[in-house]
């Protein structure tokens, strides 16, 4: 039995000397590269790398199937694990990944969701046709759908000339800044919700995107109807264009999510619903950023431009803008 250990002891130590220059080579590598990044690596280490780790991986095998020292085999499994990921992991960085992301991913993403995005625009007109209809019918509408304590008066109770002064900016504009952080607020959350809650075969998602539609129907019906039509359209679409269309995106990532598990396909329903989740996360991804943008216009540019035509005019830029970055043609993008 003694003979048995120390013959095993002697086969690992044998084993280890024949191989071991090898292992401590691929491990200063991957201290180097841990410490520093892949460039800190010289041409001839980098094209080294992937022999070390084969050869450790080889090693690693003949230990486990001929029972070699315990120690050795953890060593070893570490080292291939470190190496593993240097190897066959995403060599690119940080910047890299984000520009292909703005450059690629985000746009053919977009592209891929446009029958939900026709139909998550549909809906939100819809909403805004009806509500626009029922404040026609009675405006107290009005009041079932924009909170009271948000709008800071500007209500059918309000004067045509107070709601005036809140468009142009000759009265202050703190009233209406409480209600657009309002909307903005109120536009983030249905974004999120309508693509969180998809995988309900769109139904919350449809609602969610009919009732946004709603309320901007009544809101604009408002100002509407006492002749402030046009000025109310610049005041909501030099930020709206980015703002809604971004409620739009995210309407239309949850509407594929609830669509694939309600029509998996030949597919399992978990395995179609992971890569339509996929597919959404990327658009919900860039639906962040254009939330961003429209805060920023929002709070900068909707407060300096006060001339409707102006406003109508960053509406249309940022419009072609979005359009040309999600629709036009690129060299190499999949139909």
């Amino acid at each position: 039995m003694i003979d048995v250990k120390v013959d095993g002891r002697l086969k690992s130590q044998r084993f280890r000397q024949e191989r071991e220059a090898d292992w401590r080579r691929l491990e200063r590598l991957m201290e180097k590269v841990e410490k520093g990044s892949m460039a800190s690596l010289s041409e001839e280490e980098i094209l080294a790398a992937p022999v070390l780790y084969r050869s450790a991986l080889s090693s690693l095998s003949v230990a486990r199937a001929t029972s070699l020292d315990r120690g050795m085999i953890e060593y070893l499994e570490m080292l291939c694990a470190r190496a593993y990921f240097f190897v066959y992991g995403s060599r690119e960085t940080l910047r890299g990944q984000l520009a292909t992301f703005f450059a690629g991913g985000w746009p053919a993403a977009v592209r891929g969701l446009w029958r939900e995005t026709l139909v998550s625009v549909g809906l939100m007109v819809i909403g805004a046709l009806v509500g626009a209809w029922l404040f026609g019918q009675d405006a107290e509408w009005y009041y079932a759908f924009m909170p009271k304590e948000m709008t800071g008066g500007r209500d059918p109770a309000a004067t045509t000339e107070m709601l005036r002064a809140t468009l142009d900016g000759t009265k202050s504009s703190s009233g209406l800044s409480m209600f657009a952080t309002f909307l903005f607020t109120h536009n983030a959350q249905v974004a999120l919700l309508a693509f969180a809650l998809g995988f309900a075969l769109c139904v919350p998602t449809a609602m969610l995107v009919i009732y946004n539609g709603v309320m901007l129907g009544v809101f604009f019906a408002l100002f509407a109807s006492r002749g402030l039509g046009v000025e109310a359209g610049g005041w909501l679409a030099i930020h709206g264009v980015t703002e809604l269309f971004a409620v739009c995106l995210a309407g239309a990532a949850g509407l594929k999510i609830g669509w694939t598990v309600a029509f998996p396909g030949e597919r399992s329903r978990l395995d179609a619903a992971a890569q339509a989740g996929r597919h959404a996360a990327t658009v919900m991804g860039g639906v962040v950023v254009m939330l961003f943008f429209a805060g920023l216009l929002e709070g900068f540019g909707r407060q300096l431009i006060v001339w409707t035509p102006a406003r109508y005019g960053v509406a249309a830029v940022t419009a072609l803008i979005w359009g040309l970055y999600f629709y036009a043609p690129r060299r190499g993008a999949k139909a």
